[in-house]
């Protein structure tokens, strides 16, 4: 019989390892290893959502005319051809974005986490995907990552880095405008998916969200689009076990599967926040005007003392705030919003002494 050298005990060690690895449900991980890897999230209480996109430089304005509802939104809103939306990547060219300042300003507010739309509705990825061409690439910010000067930036001040990814996919072939829809949310929102592409779709989701994890690190996935009817449960708990398994330490939110019936690793209510205290982790996610994406005309800003009021209010009952910005077409983000989000700082320092 010949001998086992060690490098192949090493080797059968290491296998060993994966498999026991691999045989973790995360779904069902015992309350103690829960509340451990939940830990840094109960602690931050307050958080920075980033909505940028293509859809930033129109300001939520298409062919001179505004355009109703969410400015991200602006593709359905305006009900326009995937084709003719997409010639947006010609003219998207960011160059003033500055995720030093950005993180810098989330620090400074007393935010200790931040999350960035990687990729909203429209498809359009904000880093350069080994998957796709409709990103930032493709782009005249070629051979800038936008990603990483966030994460890096965010590592630097001590910030959780988090990343937003839509299930559903307005550029993606497998999916395509429902005609049957009478409204943009019935046309673009219950997007449409070709049966025999499904699982080639969810192949291409979790080879970005792995570019995501590996290449950036991220300490949370943040879905959206979990409402279309194509998207099951089942899917949804298959995808947080895997992604689990990349990176156990990841925090993700219940819209990975069907938000009204999972609640790992959080609940995420939106544009409100619940009055009395719940057996599970949740966070509410609030815009600072109207609108998560850059819309020009919205002017309907929360107050310093609002702020405030909504993150004592929900911190008392056990949540999270996210607060959003938008960032514009040149990247930079509304000197209105620095200044709410640093005042409301400033006049809780002062309560505090």
């Amino acid at each position: 019989m010949k001998k086992i050298t060690g490098a192949a005990f090493a080797l059968i060690g290491l296998l060993f390892n994966c498999k026991v690895q691999a045989q973790v449900s995360y779904l069902n991980e015992s309350k103690v290893d829960f509340d451990k890897h939940m830990q840094w999230f109960r602690e931050a209480k307050y958080g920075m959502f980033v909505h940028f996109g293509l859809y930033s430089q129109l300001g939520g304005d298409y062919k001179g005319r505004p355009i109703e509802g969410y400015a991200e939104w602006i593709q359905a809103g305006a009900d326009i051809p995937k084709e003719e939306y997409a010639k947006l990547i010609h003219s998207w060219n960011p160059s003033h974005f500055d995720a030093d300042q950005i993180v810098q300003l989330a620090k400074d507010a007393g935010m200790k986490y931040l999350v960035v739309t990687t990729k909203h509705h429209e498809g359009f990825c904000l880093w350069d995907s080994k998957y796709t061409d409709y990103d930032i690439a493709s782009t005249a910010m070629m051979g800038r990552d936008l990603i990483q000067e966030l994460a890096t930036a965010c590592k630097k001040n001590a910030i959780r880095f988090g990343t937003y990814y839509s299930i559903i996919d307005w550029h993606h072939n497998s999916q395509y405008r429902n005609s049957e829809g009478k409204s943009g949310w019935e046309k673009w929102g219950q997007v449409a998916m070709k049966p025999d592409q499904k699982a080639a779709y969810i192949e291409y989701m979790k080879n970005q969200l792995k570019e995501l994890i590996v290449n950036y690190d991220t300490d949370m996935l943040w879905f959206d689009g979990d409402w279309v009817n194509w998207w099951d449960m089942a899917t949804g708990q298959e995808l947080y076990q895997y992604l689990r398994e990349l990176k156990p330490s990841l925090v993700i939110n219940n819209r990975v599967a069907k938000r009204e019936q999972f609640k790992r690793d959080f609940g995420t209510p939106e544009q409100e926040h619940l009055n009395a205290k719940v057996d599970y982790d949740w966070e509410a996610c609030y815009t600072l005007n109207n609108s998560w994406g850059f819309k020009r005309s919205d002017n309907a800003w929360k107050s310093p003392e609002e702020v405030n009021k909504k993150l004592m209010e929900i911190n008392t009952k056990g949540g999270n705030l996210l607060l959003n910005i938008g960032p514009d077409g040149n990247g930079e983000v509304p000197a209105i919003s620095k200044e709410i989000l640093l005042r409301a700082a400033a006049e809780r320092k002062d309560q505090s002494h």
